[in-house]
């Protein structure tokens, strides 16, 4: 069974997902389109750390950034939403 779930979702989705942080930064960002200005005070942790978490999931392609002004507004991919999908009932 884990060997389709590689399959299905590649390593570096799975890589993207097994840290708890990311995880939790990619269903705060399903929920709707959010600022990376406000993640930190949601999962309790530094603009820094965040950053790198976000360029994890955006290399995973599971998150897409547009820029709004000087604001970097994140949302779900379609892959992403995927994923978050088949994960719900693990």
């Amino acid at each position: 069974m884990y060997k389709y779930i590689l399959i299905f979702m590649g390593a570096n989705v799975i890589r993207a997902i097994a840290d708890r942080t990311r995880l939790r930064l990619l269903e705060r960002i399903g929920r709707r389109e959010i600022c990376a200005c406000k993640l930190p005070r949601f999962v309790g942790t530094s603009q820094p750390a965040v950053s790198q978490h976000l360029k994890i999931l955006l290399g995973a392609r599971l998150v897409k950034m547009r820029k709004q002004g000087t604001k970097r507004l994140y949302s779900v991919s379609e892959k992403g939403s995927r994923v978050l999908r088949d994960i719900s009932g693990w």
